[in-house]
């Protein structure tokens, strides 16, 4: 017993000696110099960092005239091009590319038919020159035929061992550091975050889920046509080929309130086509955020807007710099790009 008391005597004593933070006093106040953590440490310091900071600590100060209720702290993100990379295409024409390679055993006409001929060979000109039609022909013809759950798991696969062209990291390690900041940064102060974007619903909701911490129920895009069958007392839902809804241009809005039912008070995008969505989220009643993505950084990234085969941002653009809204010059404003750039 005498050890013991001896023990919890010297423990008494070491906490009695620990050191107190220190203080700098006056007469009468006292500050404490604990350094506050930057919520955007991949951020540079400027007029960007400073307009998305100033506008959450303002609509979040219940004591501003532009406090927000939690409830209405919605917040929707564009994916291609604003939450991780599309070029030198989207990261879902990738994935059916090799789905067709794939497949082909399965479809030896293939090797004589356009545009499934251009991606066996690689041919990305000849690809290029069957336009929006082939490549709608390949999603569908690669994204269909089987069942939602058939189709995560295909997903998830391919995504382990895939690698972009040009990086040969994983499409998944190609997201942007400095967003993944901010949605987290949003969430901190009761923001949701939403992706609504123009890629395949279910082809980010099986990859970009646990990248981004946002649930399933919370990704918004573009849908194949679907349908249930009860499967002799085992239900699936199959895929079918051919598009149900694309979630692009005024889809984006029209898709927002349907399927969240709120109009948001914050939204990012990168281009053209999230335009519409930027627009609804500047018409709402509370104070609202419109931040565009102007890929400056053709070093790091890719630098791109008016004339770009993708990611095309032209009229968002000048209607950004019109309202006021906030641009982000991604080679000054962002310190790194992706998470890897961090080891």
């Amino acid at each position: 017993m005498k050890k013991y008391l001896a023990l919890i005597g010297i423990i008494l004593t070491l906490m009695a000696c620990k050191e107190e933070p220190k203080t700098i006093t006056g007469p009468e106040t006292v500050i404490d110099t604990v350094e506050e953590v930057d919520p955007l440490p991949s951020w540079n310091d400027g007029k960007t960092k400073k307009a998305i900071m100033d506008y959450v600590e303002d609509v979040t100060n219940s004591n501003s005239a532009s406090f927000i209720p939690v409830a209405n702290r919605i917040s929707t993100f564009d994916n291609d091009g604003n939450l991780w990379g599309e070029q030198p295409a989207y990261f879902q024409l990738f994935f059916a590319m090799d789905r067709v390679k794939a497949l082909a055993p399965e479809h030896p006409e293939w090797k004589d038919q356009q545009p499934y001929k251009a991606v066996l060979e690689d041919d990305m000109k000849a690809l290029t020159e069957s336009g929006m039609k082939g490549i709608v022909e390949i999603i569908m013809a690669t994204h269909a035929g089987v069942t939602t759950d058939e189709f995560e798991t295909i997903v998830k696969e391919w995504v382990k061992s895939a690698k972009h062209p040009t990086k040969n990291v994983g499409f998944n390690e190609m997201v942007y550091q400095p967003m993944l900041e901010l949605l987290d940064y949003l969430r901190a102060n009761d923001f949701k975050t939403y992706i609504v974007s123009g890629g395949g619903v279910d082809f980010m909701r099986a990859i970009v889920t646990e990248v981004y911490g946002i649930p399933s129920e919370q990704i918004l895009g573009s849908r194949v046509k679907t349908e249930y069958d009860y499967n002799n007392g085992s239900p699936i839902i199959k895929r079918l080929p051919g598009l149900e809804y694309n979630d692009d241009k005024e889809g984006k809005p029209l898709n927002i309130q349907k399927i969240i039912g709120k109009k948001p008070v914050f939204a990012s995008g990168n281009s053209d086509g999230d335009l519409q969505m930027l627009q609804w989220t500047d018409s709402n009643t509370y104070k609202s955020f419109q931040l565009y993505l102007h890929h400056t950084d053709a070093e790091r990234e890719w630098a791109y807007d008016r004339e770009s085969h993708i990611g095309k941002l032209d009229k968002g653009l000048d209607e950004a710099i019109e309202k006021g809204w906030t641009v982000i010059d991604m080679k000054n404003d962002w310190k790194v790009i992706y998470p890897f750039e961090l080891k």
